[in-house]
């Protein structure tokens, strides 16, 4: 048995090695992406080592840890974690089943329709209408000389002064940051909802499985990893606002953002900007829990995606 060589040109043999295509443009090829990289550096990167780096130091700059020690066994601070995880919990599972209802809504009318195009849209706009705007919308609407406080009161003699003061606690807070957790539910669960193959319903119909039998066996197990990492997101969009609370709430400082307010900007007690930076250390800690786990589920669910 003998090997035959396939003839080779002179023009190949002079050439020498050959060069592996595209390797010239690896490193050019992520150029784009330098301006989002110091952007991150920038805006992320360098508050969070300033915030790490304080809350291990006094006035002074010298390393210490009764900052921690301070945020950790003081019952103000905790009790303003506690608050702040009740609330972001609330707000959270309350965006999520409205807004995956009202996702399945939009899911149900024409893919290409005038309906699915404005909510979609104006989800959009919602969810990033948060602030003092939103807070002046709903004290305008309900605070103590809101229109509908004034509407009940001149129009049906209903005495709504005594009560209108729910805006300002802590189921005001529930209702304003819900405003903006169902629009953002949406857009974050609406490609999920899209992702459902018809084919699937086809063959549990076909198999003579109910509604019930593929929503609890197909659709559901498919659709829970995505409904559990957008309830995760919506938990870590709350427990991180602060312009609404602090434009709604003017006395006190019942949640995590407005007690690092307090310690940064405080007149009254001097030199307590490294129990701040603790503070919002603990934040970093919570929120970096929450979003890994985000991107865990969000691995999972790209699989049923493709």
């Amino acid at each position: 048995m003998t090997d035959t060589l396939a003839p080779v040109s002179a023009e190949t043999a002079t050439a020498g090695p050959v060069r592996r295509r595209g390797t010239g443009r690896r490193w050019t090829a992520y150029l784009g992406v330098l301006p989002f990289l110091a952007y991150a550096a920038v805006f992320l990167l360098w508050p969070t080592y300033i915030v790490v780096v304080g809350a291990f130091q006094d006035t002074s700059g010298r390393p210490t840890t009764s900052s921690i020690k301070a945020v950790t066994t003081g019952s103000n601070y905790l009790d303003a974690f506690l608050e702040s995880i009740e609330l972001s919990l609330v707000t959270a599972l309350g965006g999520a089943v409205l807004g995956a209802l009202l996702a399945w809504a939009v899911t149900e009318s024409k893919p290409d329709g005038v309906l699915r195009k404005l909510v979609v849209a104006a989800s959009g706009v919602l969810a990033q209408f948060g602030g003092a705007m939103l807070a002046f919308a709903f004290l305008a609407t309900f605070g103590f000389n809101g229109f509908v406080t004034i509407l009940l009161q001149d129009a049906f003699g209903i005495d709504t002064q005594t009560s209108a003061g729910w805006i300002y606690g802590f189921w005001g807070l529930a209702v304003v940051y819900t405003y903006f957790q169902i629009p953002l539910m949406l857009i974050v669960f609406l490609p999920a909802i899209d992702g459902l193959r018809p084919q699937w319903r086809e063959a549990s119909d076909s198999l003579g499985g109910s509604t019930w039998a593929y929503w609890r066996h197909v659709g559901g197990p498919i659709l829970a990893p995505s409904f559990i990492g957008a309830t995760l997101l919506l938990f870590a969009n709350a427990f991180s606002a602060y312009a609404t609370a602090a434009a709604l709430i003017s006395q006190g400082s019942p949640l995590v953002t407005l007690q690092i307010r307090a310690a940064v900007t405080s007149e009254v007690v001097l030199g307590q900007a490294n129990i701040g930076k603790a503070l919002a250390l603990g934040m970093v800690v919570v929120v970096a829990i929450v979003m890994t786990l985000y991107a865990l589920l969000q691995r999972r669910t790209a699989r049923w995606l493709r």
